[in-house]
């Protein structure tokens, strides 16, 4: 089973990038935290999945292994503050939804740490990210499209 710290690794590797420098793109002060991520001896949280993610050239769900491709291939449509703010309000609507026991109980759990919590949090934005990115790409008329060239 690959896990968070090997995939890091791999791409970082992939990359021909070292430890001090995914360090210093992420903001710690030096490779030892790069190292203790990478075998797995220390729990992220999701603005560093997401950092490390960014800094890797790939998605936080495949850092996370959800996903088997590194290749960041969502939609070039860019998301507007407006877009980002209704995500963020609809994320949080989400969860309080989720912390009430009778919806986790529905889908057969609940979420137990804050750990779990975060994962799901991530997994939920990532995924509103996307289908928001994809929307706005199949039903935005051409002419309205703000696309880098």
């Amino acid at each position: 089973m690959t896990t968070i710290g090997d995939r890091i690794k791999a791409r970082r590797l992939e990359l021909d990038m070292s430890q001090d420098e995914l360090a210093r793109l992420v903001g710690y002060k030096s490779r030892s935290s790069i190292n203790k991520i990478e075998s797995d001896g220390r729990l992220l949280p999701q603005r560093k999945i997401m950092e490390i993610a960014n800094a890797l050239n790939t998605t936080p769900a495949y850092i996370m292994g959800w996903e088997e491709s590194n290749e960041t291939e969502a939609p070039s449509v860019p998301l507007t503050p407006r877009d980002e703010r209704q995500i963020a309000a609809d994320l949080e609507k989400m969860l309080a939804d989720l912390d009430s026991k009778n919806a986790m109980a529905a889908m057969g759990g609940t979420v137990e740490d804050d750990e779990d919590r975060e994962l799901l949090k991530a997994s939920l934005q990532a995924t509103m990210r996307l289908a928001k990115k994809i929307a706005k790409e199949k039903y935005t008329p051409k002419k309205y499209r703000h696309e880098e060239e």
